[in-house]
């Protein structure tokens, strides 16, 4: 993949790039493989806002996506390389022998015309799925579950890859894009290799209408509110927060606040926190 530039024609093209889609081969997506998709704008099931800073943005259909890998010892064939307006990462469409087709996430250098094959004795090549007791130490996989059978639901995001760091016992242990290093059931799937689109983090928007299209509404801070809208708001001019911590618009700590709770079921399994 490659970015592509733009002269300044217009203050929204002056720092503007955008992906040369060069990867991409087909233009349509598979319409048995695709679904209606609501969007909430940010609204809970009494149109209350719940998740602010939502709304708008192009209708997108979803494209149904196989993170479980489960056609097991089934040999399928990359049919095509599309576009999905629902993550930064390229989806390919698959047809296997036995006449299903099914999308999945698009591994780095996986070609148009490979062959891929998820199961215990699938070789160890770009695209294949298989459980992470059978693939060699130091190997990069995305698309990993943490839960057998439940499908990939880590390091799926474009340019994304974990590293198997060692085998103990019932456990991999996993070092995470976010450099966690936690541990995963050795019987749980990933698929080898490194998710495609790897260039996605270097694409600069330019402008704000492009957030728009996204879906994405304009967020303002705290301090330039009034007291009535915000913890942070009020004063004259530039005033700072005047307040002993910074907080979120409900009162709760922010900025730098770690939220994740002390007792999750899940700590005793992560070995080395991110950073």
């Amino acid at each position: 993949m490659a970015i592509r530039l733009y002269k300044a024609y217009t203050p929204g093209t002056r720092n503007r790039t955008v992906s040369t889609f060069s990867e991409i081969t087909k233009n349509f997506p598979e319409k048995n493989l695709t679904r209606r998709k609501h969007s909430a704008k940010g609204r809970n099931n009494r149109g209350v806002i719940t998740s602010r800073h939502r709304g708008g943005g192009h209708k997108k259909r979803y494209r149904i996506i196989d993170f479980k890998r489960n056609k097991i010892n089934i040999a399928g064939k990359v049919a095509s390389i599309e576009y999905d307006p629902n993550r930064n990462a390229r989806i390919a469409l698959v047809h296997y022998k036995d006449g299903e087709k099914r999308y999945i996430l698009h591994p780095r250098s996986l070609q148009v015309g490979s062959i891929i094959i998820s199961g215990d004795k699938a070789p160890i090549e770009v695209g294949n799925a298989l459980p992470l007791e059978k693939i060699p130490l130091g190997t990069a996989v995305h698309n990993i579950e943490i839960n057998r059978f439940r499908g990939g639901q880590i390091v799926r995001a474009a340019g994304t890859y974990a590293q198997i760091v060692a085998k103990e016992g019932n456990s991999i242990t996993l070092k995470l894009p976010s450099s966690e290093v936690r541990l995963v059931n050795r019987k749980c799937y990933a698929t080898i290799g490194q998710v495609g689109n790897i260039d996605s983090s270097n694409i600069t928007i330019g402008k704000a209408g492009r957030n728009r299209w996204l879906g994405k509404r304009p967020e303002v801070r705290g301090v330039v509110m009034n007291p009535i809208d915000h913890p942070h708001g009020g004063g004259e001019g530039r005033s700072p927060i005047g307040k002993t911590r910074p907080v979120t618009p409900w009162g709760k700590p922010a900025l730098g606040q770690k939220t994740r709770k002390k007792k999750k079921y899940s700590n005793k399994y992560i070995l080395r926190r991110r950073k």
